[in-house]
């Protein structure tokens, strides 16, 4: 048990996450998802708290169906583990699929997130785009950790089967590059998107860069984007959530 325990508290850590290749995925709903992906499974730890709601139980009969051992522990040794106020009973200590870049395709969508710093919005902005078909969300410098706790939570564990590329703009350049795939970029100066069909049709392929919270798009980033759109919205609020500006871009420039 206290070896498992000390591995959770430790991947707390950024560096730990990125020298292990774990992550953790805390709560009923997020662990559905590590198992529905097959994602290789370091350990399990429960408290009574899982075993006592239905849907608990039957993430516990999951696990044992598939060998996976689970530690058994009291509450008070599970919240000293865990990341929430308000522990689920379960935390599952697995292993980070391999980032992996999508190939070339019709229809190709691909999120770029540049400096986005709150966890709720990052995962937020991945499990949106896990669902409206996007093809993978880059992580550029500046952005939190897609591995962070609270962020898997709040993706609901989208990305155990979304792939999510933590990268520089660099490397992103040599990727899209060869393939001539546009960059556009979300600000508020730019273009409404409800004006886009008219201003010009949208590429078949894209990838969308959504910017930090308060700064917006970097000036690397900005510089790059072939085009800047934005939603047009009243006078009663000064900006969107991140997230939430993800997910009608993403619908609006949907191939």
């Amino acid at each position: 048990m206290g070896k498992l325990v000390t591995l959770a508290r430790d991947l707390r850590r950024r560096k730990a996450r990125e020298r292990d290749g774990l992550f953790v995925a805390e709560g009923v709903r997020v662990a559905e998802e590590v198992l529905r992906a097959g994602l290789h499974v370091e350990g399990v730890l429960a408290s009574p708290t899982l075993d006592g709601a239905p849907r608990g139980r039957e993430l516990s009969s999951a696990f044992a169906a598939r060998g996976i051992a689970v530690t058994d522990v009291s509450d008070r040794e599970f919240a000293s583990a865990a990341d929430t106020e308000s522990p689920q009973g379960v935390l599952v200590v697995a292993r980070q699929p391999e980032a992996r870049w999508p190939a070339a395709a019709d229809g190709l969508r691909v999120l770029v997130l540049d400096g986005v710093q709150d966890p709720g919005n990052v995962g937020a902005a991945i499990r949106t785009a896990a669902a409206l078909g996007v093809a993978a969300t880059v992580a550029l410098p500046g952005t939190v950790d897609p591995w962070n706790a609270k962020v898997v939570r709040a993706a609901v564990g989208a990305q155990c089967h979304h792939p999510v590329v933590s990268t520089t703009l660099d490397e992103f350049d040599a990727w899209r590059g060869p393939m001539g795939l546009p960059l556009w970029g979300a600000d508020h100066r730019g273009a409404s998107i409800a004006a886009v069909p008219a201003a010009g049709p949208v590429p078949r392929a894209l990838a969308l860069a959504v910017g930090n919270e308060g700064a917006g798009l970097g000036d690397a980033v900005r510089a790059r984007c072939a085009r800047l759109v934005a939603i047009p919205i009243t006078g009663a609020v000064e900006s969107l959530n991140v997230g939430v500006a993800t997910g009608i871009l993403l619908w609006a420039l949907r191939p």
